[in-house]
């Protein structure tokens, strides 16, 4: 009996023993898996695979559910989306509404950076299109997305393919870093007046404007006050610019020339201009000051109003709306002669006052029917150019080609009626020839009849007007041919005469 106690007391512990030891293998094995998952994440590797089929674009377009609008998108399914990009569409985040870790890139002013918050997931689903599969958003138009998300998923941008400038936070493993290197336009987006900041910079130079207009004025002894304005680089200045001046000291030797501008009125600028001080002529370029140009006027407001970025620029560039007002401002403030830049003078402007041009007549009434800014003569401080101001920063429109320029002049003088000492010249003062014609004039003789009517119409031009507007837009890629009315103008109204047909 003792013995078959003490052989069933062995056999327990034997069995206890192995229990025991298989116990602690299984929890060894769960330590195992455990550690085998941890290390998998955290050595996560994604093997991207080639597509069968090149890249194709996403498409967008809303949709209606239910009654409420919502915004999709389509992006192919061969393309490879990063997992943070996924996130951030699904979840429908907004700039607004994420926290910004890191501040934009001073080098790359493109660079996003934001975390994700879902507070309420779209629909996601794969759709099949023409044999193709798709992968396919619904997204909320309520909800609203960063740009470079909506850029990445329309184009299937993975993250490896995206400029990365920072590393990922590892407080927040949802913060998305990437640089988006194009903007999808959009009309209805307000352009922000980066321009308008290069052109009413109140830099020292611009400040000192006012003193150095009058001091060249003063000290120049000037028998005829041309201003000019350039909105563009130092580099576009050009022979057809440089001749325009030409004809202007041909007809007015004793006139002074200040071109206000800011990039000219640099060493680079001034070298440009160096041949005809060499000449003895007076010429300058000074940077303007919109303060001091406006100040008192209804353009004051509104100058203020453009730089604090409260005023819509529109899809014309600003900088030719600016060249609009700017003139109104340089007549107002000093009286003179106001020329574009794409203006020949054709003979001596000392008969001119207060005088504007028509572009086109009504020849059934023989009244204009437009007129144009491209050149205007005013004394200092007159009612119409006032006018003319108010008439720009009432109802400014960057969206409408001409309407704070030759249309805002053509409404004002309109409308004034009497009592504002003023006179429209016809058409063939400044604007013999329209912008749809104006290739004609560059243009040599083909045939006989052709060289009889170039010899007729020169004449008409010489014996009729003051200037030539030369439509910039319209003919800057023009060639002047041998023979041509554009030639022969050149041959006779030029002071320096080192030029060659192709620098117009």
């Amino acid at each position: 009996m003792e013995n078959f106690r003490s052989s069933s007391s062995q056999q327990l512990f034997y069995h206890w023993q192995r229990t025991k030891r298989s116990f602690y293998a299984l929890i060894s094995l769960l330590f195992l898996c455990l550690l085998g998952y941890n290390s998998a994440t955290m050595f996560f590797t994604k093997v991207p695979f080639p597509a069968t089929n090149p890249p194709e674009p996403a498409s967008f377009s809303p949709e209606p559910v239910a009654g409420k609008s919502r915004k999709s998108f389509f992006v192919p399914y061969s393309a490879e989306l990063s997992p943070s990009v996924l996130i951030a569409v699904k979840s429908g985040s907004s700039v607004e509404k994420l926290k910004s870790h890191l501040p934009l890139s001073h080098k790359s002013p493109n660079l996003v950076v934001f975390t994700i918050n879902s507070p309420e997931p779209p629909s996601f689903a794969p759709e099949t299109v023409a044999g193709k599969s798709r992968k396919y958003f619904s997204l909320p138009s309520s909800t609203k997305h960063s740009p470079s998300v909506q850029f990445a998923v329309k184009k299937g941008i993975s993250v490896e393919k995206l400029k990365t400038h920072l590393p990922f936070s590892h407080k927040n493993p949802n913060l998305v870093i990437f640089t988006n290197q194009t903007v999808k336009h959009n009309p209805n987006r307000r352009k922000k007046p980066r321009r308008a900041f290069k052109i009413l910079d109140s830099e020292y130079k611009a400040k000192q404007f006012s003193v150095r207009v009058k001091d060249f004025l003063l000290n120049s002894s000037c028998q005829y006050r041309f201003f000019m304005t350039w909105i563009s680089s130092v580099e576009s200045f050009g022979g057809r610019e440089l001749f325009s001046i030409e004809s202007l000291f041909k007809s007015h030797p004793n006139g002074c020339l200040i071109i206000v501008s800011n990039s000219m009125d640099s060493r680079n600028g001034m070298q440009i201009l160096r041949p005809f001080l060499a000449k003895g002529f007076k010429v300058t370029a000074v940077s303007p000051d919109f303060n001091y140009l406006f100040k008192n006027t209804a353009a004051e407001s509104w100058v203020n109003q453009l730089i604090k970025g409260n005023v819509n620029p529109g899809e014309i560039p600003l900088g030719q709306n600016l060249s609009n007002l700017l003139r109104l401002g340089l007549l107002y403030r000093f009286g003179g002669i106001y020329l574009d830049t794409d203006v020949i003078i054709l003979k001596n402007f000392g008969k001119l006052r207060n005088v504007i041009g028509a572009q086109t007549m009504d020849f059934q009434t023989g009244n204009w029917s437009r007129l144009n800014n491209a050149v205007m003569v005013f004394d200092e401080g007159h009612a119409l150019v006032y006018k003319f101001i108010e008439e720009f920063a009432q109802t400014f429109d960057g969206n409408k080609w001409g309407h704070n320029g030759p249309y805002l002049v053509s409404r004002v003088v309109s409308g004034a009626g009497t009592g504002y000492n003023f006179t429209v010249l016809p058409p063939m003062a400044f604007y013999p020839v329209d912008w749809n014609s104006i290739r004609g004039l560059f243009e040599g003789p083909k045939s006989r009849a052709r060289s009889k009517w170039l010899r007729s119409k020169f004449r008409q031009i010489n014996r009729h007007g003051y200037a030539l507007h030369l439509w910039n837009k319209q003919s800057r890629g023009f060639k002047v041919e041998d023979g041509s009315i554009i030639q022969n103008i050149m041959f006779d109204h030029c002071v320096l005469c080192n030029f060659s047909s192709s620098d117009v």
